[in-house]
């Protein structure tokens, strides 16, 4: 396949997220009454949804908006940074006139804070609660392809966990393996396995 044009996971992919995701989650239950959990109970949880589905599957109950609101509030003070390549990759891509297209399962609202935080701004970012059915589903992917002018089968989709690679097979998309990342497994299937995030720039046609 040609790819056109490239989307990329956000957390474990772009950003090192690993530590301050769960960390902000676990506080927030603490915040709201919640019980307490470990790092990887929210690993566990992330392909459930957007944060409003994660935060009340942990609590163990349905939550309200302003319950909700004590993931952001802590969200908004984390520190994250880019991992390292990442930077001068995204800075190659828009000199060549690409864009950075973030196709991620948390929410858009969590995904600019944390974007943010790291000092990047997407050109085009979906988030989980922009699509019906989470990662592994094609959902975001099929309309990454279509808000940036191209198939599925013309985008190659960067990303750690299995779920990514899952996603972007589902789609019909060139599922490329960010071996960086924290979630990668090198048993899950892959199209392509970059070891740095500037070899993303050799995807494209």
């Amino acid at each position: 396949m040609t790819v056109r044009a490239l989307a990329w996971d956000m957390d474990g992919t772009l950003l090192d997220s690993s530590g301050v995701v769960p960390a902000a989650y676990a506080a927030a239950l603490v915040r709201i009454g919640g019980p307490a959990v470990s790092p990887a109970d929210v690993v566990a949880a992330y392909a459930l949804g957007p944060p409003e589905v994660i935060l009340g599957h942990l609590a163990g109950r349905p939550l309200t908006a302003l319950e909700t609101e004590a993931y952001y509030d802590e969200l908004a003070d984390v520190s994250v940074r880019p991992y390292p390549g990442v930077a001068p990759a995204v800075a190659v891509l828009r000199a060549r006139g690409a864009v950075l297209a973030v196709f991620t399962g948390t929410s858009t609202r969590a995904a600019e804070l944390l974007l943010a935080s790291a000092g990047l701004t997407a050109d085009l970012l979906i988030g989980g609660d922009q699509i019906a059915r989470p990662k592994p589903a094609p959902d975001g992917l099929v309309l990454a392809a279509s808000r940036l002018g191209v198939e599925a089968g013309d985008l190659a989709y960067i990303g750690d966990a299995p779920a990514d690679l899952r996603a972007a097979r589902a789609a019909g998309s060139h599922a490329a393996a960010a071996a960086w990342g924290h979630l990668y497994d090198p048993a899950e299937p892959a199209d392509s396995v970059l070891a740095a995030p500037a070899e993303a720039l050799a995807l494209l046609g």
